[in-house]
């Protein structure tokens, strides 16, 4: 099996001009030549063309890239734990970055007055307060959003730490729920969507249960709220609606 040039720069999501180059400089060149003389590429050419891809987004010039991928000594596997390693090693230190862009935003929206080294402590990444941009948008002129305000702004880091590690906990115990069979509808998962809401009405604002029903249908509703709870546990932003719900019904039947 071959291809064009064409075909291979729709696969690779490169341009034509690029896969040229690559012939130019010896890169990659094409195993094969149709009768008119156009390139052809074969597997084995698809194959080199996906490291040197894999190299140039981790930003090996062509040249290093050329010598990797021509030194006979190496194992093709080799290039690709090394690849591996260095992409993981990268989401790693990107993942960190966003998490420190990220705590920074929450710490001014929260009014906390962090110290220098504070500044570069990590908080958590499940604070709900992360949506606070969304809860704005949603709900800024509402008696709830402003109490939650009013209550975020006299709060400490010792306090948010706090709510986190309650967060934190809470997530655990949902999740080794989930992972028994529990049923929504069970009195172990209402127990903890009770909880839920009291964790909401403790540190945010009061949360009735038609408010909490609510907010239980938009963390299935919202994509973002559904990846934050989902995160804890795959299904566990639907688990959790249902469970609100049954907690709700039982509480003003």
């Amino acid at each position: 099996m071959s291809y064009s040039v064409g075909q291979v720069a729709a696969f690779a999501g490169v341009t034509v001009r690029t896969l040229h180059h690559y012939d130019e400089i010896g890169l990659l060149v094409p195993g094969g030549r149709s009768h008119a003389g156009h390139r052809r590429y074969d597997d084995a050419d698809l194959d080199r063309l996906q490291q040197i891809l894999f190299y140039r987004e981790l930003g090996f010039p062509l040249e290093e890239v050329a010598a990797l991928l021509d030194d006979p000594d190496a194992d093709p596997r080799a290039h690709l734990r090394r690849q591996h390693e260095l992409l993981t090693a990268r989401i790693e230190k990107l993942t960190k970055m966003a998490a420190a862009v990220e705590h920074a935003m929450e710490a001014r929206t929260m009014g906390i007055d962090l110290t220098p080294e504070e500044r570069f402590e990590v908080f958590g990444d499940k604070d709900p307060e992360r949506y606070a941009e969304e809860a704005e948008a949603r709900w800024g002129g509402t008696e709830a959003y402003a109490e939650s305000q009013r209550r975020a702004a006299r709060y400490t880091k010792d306090d948010w730490k706090r709510i986190q590690a309650e967060v934190d906990a809470w997530s655990e115990r949902y999740a080794a729920l989930m992972a028994a069979g529990e049923l929504p509808d069970g009195e172990a998962a209402m127990d903890l969507a009770e909880e839920h809401r009291r964790h909401i009405g403790t540190w945010y604002y009061e949360c009735p249960y038609e408010m909490h029903r609510c907010l239980g249908e938009m963390y299935v509703a919202d994509e973002r709220f559904k990846a934050f709870y989902d995160t804890m546990r795959p299904g566990l932003a639907e688990h959790l609606r249902e469970a609100i719900l049954a907690n709700a019904a039982r509480h003003t039947s």
